[in-house]
């Protein structure tokens, strides 16, 4: 989906040089599928059980604007919970697969602690956002995007030229090759536009996805710098030519879904 992608998933897979983003993703996959919104856990029973079940399981760990600024201890916890709660298959795989995309590289660049600090602390954030700006709502917020679309924002600042493949519907959802610094504004555009017509009904939590790239993009910018074109941290140092032709030397060195 990126230009020498393969070879950094390839580079990936060989040296677990991404466990934080595989391991999320596992995580969030083995939370949902013994949980009662993927329906293949008996223990929550079916019908009207199953449903009465589901929305007892998203209010108790997902973000309920209405209760979060209660001062209850339990509740401030809820912004971290949630990201790893996802409320349909649609919702799971749609989140996991542009984590898998635009995480491995971010990754790679950050560092696995630096990372795994970032993905958790920019996903609560756009939570806690979404929920300052909706304070009276008492529907239950659940999903890893706002931690995703940080994610994506970070990415946009760290390989803005990356060239990332994109279905287009008005062009009859022709995989075209755009760079990232083309794509993920575009995107950003449309989730404006979408928060804006944000009835506050049941539906997606734009904002914590405006919120969360925002967070992702600033917090790049300011950690990395011009640092940003660079190899991943951890990775060694390019090979410099030796003088007069000799071998290369190595420098030192509702539910709401979001």
């Amino acid at each position: 989906m990126i230009s020498k992608w393969s070879t950094t998933v390839g580079r990936a897979v060989r040296g677990q040089s991404a466990p934080v983003t595989y391991g999320l993703i596992a995580l969030c996959c083995l939370i949902f599928v013994i949980g009662p919104a993927s329906g293949l856990n008996p223990v929550y029973g079916t019908g009207d059980t199953l449903a009465a079940a589901q929305r007892a399981y998203f209010r108790r760990w997902g973000v309920v604007p209405g209760d979060l600024f209660d001062g209850a201890a339990r509740e401030a916890l809820t912004p971290a919970t949630a990201l790893f709660i996802h409320g349909s298959w649609l919702h799971l795989l749609g989140n996991m697969l542009f984590f898998f995309v635009f995480g491995l590289m971010a990754e790679e660049r950050m560092g696995h602690l630096q990372f795994a600090l970032f993905y958790v602390g920019c996903g609560y954030l756009a939570l806690l956002g979404y929920a300052a700006a909706n304070a009276e709502s008492q529907q239950s917020l659940v999903g890893a995007s706002g931690a995703i679309s940080a994610v994506l924002g970070a990415f946009l600042y760290l390989f803005p030229t990356a060239r990332v493949t994109s279905l287009l519907p008005f062009l009859f959802f022709l995989p075209l090759r755009f760079p990232a610094w083309v794509v993920l504004p575009f995107w950003v555009i449309l989730q404006w536009l979408a928060a804006g017509q944000d009835d506050g009904g049941p539906g997606v939590a734009y904002l914590a996805h405006l919120v969360g790239f925002t967070l992702g993009f600033g917090y790049a910018w300011l950690r990395f710098g011009r640092k940003a074109a660079g190899p991943a941290e951890g990775t060694p140092p390019p090979a410099t030519a030796r003088p007069h032709g000799g071998p290369p030397a190595r420098r030192p060195g509702r539910l709401d879904r979001e």
